[in-house]
C-alpha cells in the first residue's frame, strides 16, 4: 500500500484523537462552571461538593497531561513521516 495513503489514515485518527481530548477538556471545564454556579444557586456552603470539585480538578489536570502527550505523538509522527520520505502535509489541523 502506498505510504502516503497509510500516513493519511494515521493522520486522520491522530486529528480525531486530538479533537476528542480538546472536547473532553472543554466539557470538563464547563462541568466545573456548572458545579460552581449550581452550588450558589441552591445556597449551600463552599464546602458542599468540595470533594467532587477536587476530583474534577484532578481529571482536568489528567486531560491536560493527555493533551500534552498528544502534542508529543503528533510531533513524533511528523518526524516518522519525514523519515519515510513523505514530505507532503497530511491535512494538518
Amino acid at each position: 500500500m502506498e505510504k502516503a495513503f497509510v500516513a493519511q489514515r494515521v493522520a486522520t485518527k491522530l486529528y480525531s484523537t486530538e479533537d476528542a481530548v480538546d472536547v473532553a477538556m472543554a466539557e470538563a471545564a464547563e462541568l466545573m462552571t456548572e458545579m460552581l454556579k449550581s452550588r450558589k444557586d441552591v445556597g449551600v456552603a463552599m464546602t458542599f461538593g468540595d470533594d467532587a470539585a477536587a476530583k474534577l480538578v484532578e481529571a482536568i489536570k489528567a486531560l491536560g497531561d493527555a493533551r500534552t502527550a498528544m502534542v508529543g505523538v503528533h510531533n513524533e509522527l511528523e518526524e516518522a513521516k519525514l523519515r519515510l520520505g513523505i514530505p507532503t502535509p497530511m491535512g494538518a489541523q
